[in-house]
């Protein structure tokens, strides 16, 4: 391998232990579901994701209702650190202005309200 190959292939094994440390030490939170109705609430998740989170006023945005509570903890947590880190963010504006004042617990909170909502996503096996 080249030098360059190898540090980028350790520093991305270096960013997934610490993400793997970070899931499990902040796994102690029991995530509150109506916290996380109110976050969606006064973030007005809706005006862009619609009803119910499940209706999306455009294309641009995913369908949330029901999403796997892990999957949008972590997207929400890669708009928090942005696009600033490719290897690990997400580049949204809109997404990371929304959530750059919430805690992880809050994070949780809101992934678990949107987990429980009941939705349209279809699931293939």
């Amino acid at each position: 391998m080249k030098p360059s190959k190898a540090l980028q292939t350790s520093f991305k094994a270096a960013c997934a232990a610490a993400a793997l440390i970070g899931m499990t030490v902040g796994a102690a939170h029991a995530a509150d579901v109506s916290n996380g109705k109110a976050l969606s609430d006064s973030h007005n998740c809706a005006a862009c994701h619609g009803p119910g989170l499940n209706k999306p006023v455009s294309g641009e945005y995913p369908r949330l209702a029901g999403q796997h509570a892990s999957y949008i903890y972590w997207a929400l947590r890669q708009y928090q650190i942005g696009g600033d880190n490719p290897n690990f963010g997400r580049n949204n504006a809109i997404m990371k202005a929304q959530v750059q004042s919430l805690s992880q617990s809050d994070l949780k909170d809101l992934a678990a309200y949107i987990e429980s909502l009941d939705g349209s996503l279809v699931l293939k096996k």
